[in-house]
Parts: C-alpha cells; structure tokens; sequence
C-alpha cells in the first residue's frame, strides 16, 4: 500500500511551518522517524488541528479543480484567507511517501502564491523528485519541475533529470497543478499518474449525521462518499457483492454498539427509494436511519469505511468522537488501528481529535501535540518525543491520561 512517510505544511492559516515524519530531501527531517500507519493529532481549540485537516483537502480539491475553485471550495474564503496572516509568502505543501515498501520514495513539493498582474492564485514551483535506481545513498533528482508553470518532465519509468533522452520542455496553466494536466499521458508519466491517483484515492471524511439520514435513490456503489449520504447504496454494494463481509459488518456493529440487532437495505418498489432498517433489541418494528442516532450512524459509517474490500489508502478524519458515547471510542481506536497496518489491504488513518479516550488506545509514536506559539503560530511535537512521557506510558499509565492532567500540553 502507499504511505505517506512525512509531509510539511507552510504558511497555511495558523501553520506557519509545521512537519511531521521523515521527508528525505529536507537535511532537518531526512533522519526523523517515518509517520506511523496510525497517527492522531491532538491539541487545544484554535490551534490549528482542523488546518492540517483541510490541507489535505486543498489539495485534493486542487486535483478536480484549478486552484482559485480549490481556495473558494469548502468555504475556505478564497487564497488570502489561507495564506498565513502577515506573512506574505507563499503557501507550500511537501509530501513524502511510497507507492510500497519495495519502491523507491517520492517527493512531491508545490508553492502557491498570488500572480502579481491577475492577482488570481498560481503554481509558483511544482517539483517531483525520486532517487535513482540502485542507488540508495543518492541524492533524489527531479523528474517534474516547473516555475509559474514552465520547466521540464522527464518521461518514462525510472528517468531522472540528466537524461537528455527523456527530457521534455512544458508550458502549462499555472492556474493548475502540474501533475493533472501530465498524469492525462499515463503512457509517458506513469510516476505523475500514479501520484495523482494517490491523492484522489484519498478519504476525508466531510461526514454529517443528517447527511447519512437522507435517503437514495437504489442502486449499488461502492465506496462511502466524504459526505456518508450514501450509506444505504454501499450496504447495497455489499449484501450484494461481499456477503461475508456484510454479515460480519453486521455481528460486528452488533457486539459494539447497544441496542442494535440487525441491518439490512429495503427498496421501496414505489419510489425506487433505498432504506437502512435498524431492528433495534426489544423493539418488533425496525427503525430507519431517519430515526437512528447521531452516534449510531457514524459509528456504522467508520465499519462500513474501515471494511471496504477496495479501502483508500489514507483516511483522514476530523474528531470522530464527536456524537459517540465515550466508551466506544478505544473501540473505535482500536478499529482504526486494526485497519491501519501498513501492509496490502489496508490504509494509513489520520485522526484529529481532542478526546483523552481515544488517545488511551494510542501510543505515543502515534500521537502528535499540536500547539500555538507567542506568535499565533502552531508547533507540533511526538508525544514519544518527551522521555518522561515515553517512560510513564511504559509503566501501564494511559496516554490519554496523561493528556488529560496536563502532561502533554502547555499547562
């Protein structure tokens, strides 16, 4: 499976300069520890965690869009309200990371700014840069590199800058990322179509309890989309497809939240319309998901996530304990990290939360503390970081704990 090693975030918002994991071309993080298949990032109110969360989803956005659509989207404000106040830089993303344990890494590294005549936001530099073949000490060359949308790519499996052979010149819109407009040549950019695809493969959960009520019209899909509206659809997919992973959906959503028997999809032949029934214990008539709770419906929303026979690669999740009784959260936690195995089949999570009962279930590699400066800025640091912390953890205190009475934070 990919994975994402390490990633850097500038000047977004109240992210003025954060990384996280190892990045192999920056000498500061070359040697840092890689993120972990699960990671949480916790913090105070209004210290940026909700920020990384929607990095990420800029840059998703800017995959189906250009980027002036991708600063509006989401109501995000537009490009000066994501640009870091005061600043007056330009806002830089960097993600490191490998299409498998056997593959060599990539680093992906783009700079938005504004254009000084249009004042329309623009790709200042887009790079992509790999190591070459057999050489494991060496320094990584490009194979993407632009500024304000000219530069070059160089075509073909494993060629790297040097290869005169495979290199090509390039004039594209800087209204847009590089590696949509070159991913379209799968024949010559295989690296750029594959990177792509990564982060379109991406799930960021935009989930909303009132949302997953609405009820579809019937027809199998089979993926639970950001908004989770089509959940009905996606039980449909799976009585269908994957019977036995449907029925242990369905024992496992059983065993771990009360109250609840069996589920399964009813189509009104009338209306075409697609129905979740909920038979709740020591009720005769079931329940639809207008009538489910809100903890409910999200926690059959993550099982159904996490036991995608296709899941996606990385999941990334803002505060899932919001609606959830409190001791289903180191369930939760524990799900999500079941899933989170780095290997084949399963996918790297991302969670942001500021809840000590799912940070129980977590240990300190896994666990990020995101706090703001004197500055305004955010600071982020590994809860295994701090040996006190790291020791307290080994001698059975819980991490969340710890959390909680002020050992991790700033008091």
């Amino acid at each position: 499976m990919a994975l994402i090693e390490g990633f850097r975030i500038q000047n977004y918002r109240a992210l003025r300069n954060i990384a996280m994991g190892r990045i192999g071309t920056d000498p500061q993080w070359r040697s840092a520890q890689v993120l972990t298949p699960m990671t949480a990032v916790i913090g105070k109110n209004g210290v940026g965690k909700s920020s990384i969360f929607d990095a990420f989803g800029f840059l998703a956005d800017c995959m189906e869009a250009d980027l002036e659509t991708a600063c509006n989207a989401r109501r995000r404000g537009g490009f000066d309200k994501l640009a870091s106040s005061g600043v007056g830089e330009p806002i830089g993303l960097t993600i490191y990371y490998r299409e498998s344990q056997a593959d060599r890494p990539i680093t992906y590294e783009v700079t938005i700014g504004r254009d000084e005549k249009t004042g329309q936001p623009i790709v200042l530099s887009e790079r992509l840069r790999q190591r070459q073949k057999r050489n494991s000490r060496g320094r990584p060359l490009s194979f993407l590199w632009l500024e304000r949308g000219k530069g070059k790519v160089w075509s073909g499996d494993d060629a790297l800058e040097g290869d005169e052979f495979a290199e090509r010149e390039v004039e594209l819109d800087p209204g847009r990322l590089a590696i949509v407009s070159l991913a379209e040549h799968v024949r010559e950019n295989p690296r750029i179509n594959k990177f792509k695809h990564f982060i379109q493969s991406w799930y960021l959960s935009y989930f909303t309890p009132d949302a997953a009520r609405n009820i579809p019209q019937a027809g199998v899909q089979r993926h639970l989309n950001l908004h989770g509206d089509n959940i009905g659809n996606v039980v449909q997919f799976l009585e269908r497809n994957h019977p036995l992973i449907f029925k242990r959906i369905l024992e496992d959503i059983s065993r771990k939240i009360p109250g609840i028997g069996t589920i399964e999809p009813y189509r009104d032949q009338v209306t075409n319309n697609l129905y979740l029934l909920f038979k709740d214990k020591g009720f005769a008539e079931p329940f639809t998901q207008q009538q489910m709770s809100d903890g409910t419906l999200k926690m059959f929303c993550y099982m159904l996530l996490l036991q995608d026979p296709d899941p996606a690669p990385f999941i990334c999740i803002e505060e899932p304990e919001n609606g959830l009784y409190h001791k289903l959260l180191e369930t939760l936690a524990a799900e999500f990290r079941l899933h989170a195995t780095g290997r084949k089949g399963g996918s790297q999570v991302f969670i942001t939360t500021h809840q000590p009962y799912f940070v129980d279930a977590l240990s300190p590699e896994e666990v990020w503390i995101l706090e703001k400066g004197n500055d305004g800025f955010a600071t982020i640091k590994r809860a295994s970081d701090d040996p006190l912390v790291k020791n307290m953890v080994a001698e059975g205190l819980p991490l969340g704990g710890l959390w909680y009475s002020d050992y991790l934070d700033a008091r």
